[in-house]
């Protein structure tokens, strides 16, 4: 039998986790990293951009879970993670860069909060926050193509992240 999010076994609880995502302004992305927030028991989902959409487009792939969430929307991802990396945080950036570092050969702590950082659906995370990143960490892949939607690479590694904390 096919169990439903009513009878599952599954733990509820919260990680040391804030996800940060650097402009990253697509309603059906946003809506989905709400639900991928609450799915992986993230601490705090904070939206930066100047126009970041919370409308009916967002809340028909978060599927309610906006409510749920602990979230915050700000202009600057950069002041945000500012102020983490002050507060003691391991700055994470999800990108490809000539010097990240393989999601999965990565040792993550609990003794840090952590921030993961991801961007832009075209950009990426900006050069500013790269610099202060403790690791950027990238997605081996084997196709052709040199990137993934922001949602999957997230859940790619909030999958590892979690993994580890357990």
């Amino acid at each position: 039998m096919q169990l439903t999010h009513y009878n599952t076994n599954f733990q509820k609880r919260i990680f040391p986790i804030t996800l940060i995502c650097d402009n990253v302004t697509n309603a059906p992305n946003i809506g989905s990293l709400f639900r991928i927030s609450d799915a992986f028991g993230i601490e705090k989902l904070v939206l930066c951009g100047k126009h970041i959409p919370l409308g009916r487009k967002m809340t028909k792939t978060s599927r309610a879970t906006e409510k749920v969430v602990d979230f915050q929307i700000e202009n600057s991802a950069l002041e945000i993670v500012k102020q983490h990396k002050k507060l003691g945080c391991e700055v994470i950036s999800l990108e490809i860069t000539g010097s990240s570092e393989p999601l999965h050969q990565i040792s993550f702590s609990i003794e840090k909060p952590i921030v993961l950082v991801v961007g832009d659906e075209n950009f990426g995370v900006s050069e500013d926050i790269l610099k202060l990143s403790d690791k950027i960490v990238h997605i081996d892949m084997f196709g052709q193509n040199s990137s993934m939607n922001v949602v999957q690479a997230t859940n790619i590694a909030l999958y590892e992240i979690t993994k580890q904390l357990r």
